[in-house]
């Protein structure tokens, strides 16, 4: 891919025009991606590997009906920011939300847009919102009723959190750093193949919808539609390649023997 097919991308996450390189334009980005595009790790559980080529990763998530993970879906949004005009650049987050924090393996942009700073992430799971965030400090910032704020930490650089009912909980932290590709390659092997990562064993899939979300996690199927939530056991075979069409729009183009077995190791989470 000598340049990035604009036309392609607009069409597969349903937006009419090209944005402008503004706030309102990285909103509708923002918003448009997710919605269009799941994120999913069934790669990985095919052994196929994670392949961060510009080139592939446009066949893969735009001329194809797939998704991807946090180091595919937001190194095409960032192509995307580029090419619409955007002054943006990848950063790389530890991950806080469950067991030990870890290395570097959560990728995300910072945009610049009137000597401002933001943050856009299309790929923390079902933690990713539907908007940037402004870079500000110890602002609340309501994202559509998830309310999140950047702390700053004198060991992790920048916390993002989200206020919950039992109070502020840490998503991920970051740094202003500058990364290279090969900062980002290393993050993307030991996430895609190392026996500790989340997504060498587990069957993930998610995508925010206009009133909800729906989910899976190995087997089970959840729903949330206008603060309603229904659960699912999906049966193996056939059935369960339906409901990833039906669901997440993901077509994996195989048989269903041909998908890693789920071995929950109890390993430790990352995204």
């Amino acid at each position: 891919m000598t340049e990035f097919d604009t036309e392609a991308y607009l069409k597969r996450i349903g937006l009419a025009a090209a944005p402008t390189p503004s706030v309102d334009g990285l909103r509708s980005l923002q918003r448009a991606q997710p919605l269009a595009i799941p994120f999913e790790n069934f790669d990985i559980l095919l052994g196929r590997g994670i392949s961060l080529d510009p080139a592939t990763i446009f066949d893969k998530l735009v001329r194809r009906p797939r998704g991807g993970y946090c180091f595919e879906v937001n190194s095409l949004f960032l192509a995307a920011l580029q090419a619409f005009g955007f002054e943006a650049r990848a950063l790389l987050g530890r991950v806080h939300i469950a067991g030990p924090v870890g290395g570097r393996t959560h990728q995300l942009s910072l945009v610049r847009i009137g000597g401002e700073d933001w943050i856009a992430d299309v790929g923390f799971g079902s933690g990713t919102a539907l908007a940037p965030m402004r870079l500000s400090l110890d602002v609340e910032q309501d994202l559509n009723g998830s309310v999140r704020r950047y702390v700053a930490n004198d060991v992790y650089g920048i916390i993002l959190q989200m206020r919950g009912e039992e109070g502020w909980s840490n998503l991920y932290s970051f740094d202003m750093g500058h990364v290279i590709d090969s900062d980002r390659v290393l993050g993307n092997h030991f996430t895609s193949t190392h026996p500790a990562s989340f997504f060498t064993w587990a069957r993930v899939a998610t995508r925010p919808t206009p009133d909800g979300r729906v989910s899976l996690m190995d087997y089970t199927l959840r729903k949330v539609a206008g603060g309603q939530e229904t659960v699912t056991c999906l049966e193996e075979g056939e059935p369960y390649l339906a409901a990833l069409r039906e669901n997440f729009g993901i077509d994996l183009g195989v048989r269903y023997e041909e998908i890693k077995p789920i071995a929950g190791q109890g390993a430790d989470f990352t995204v």
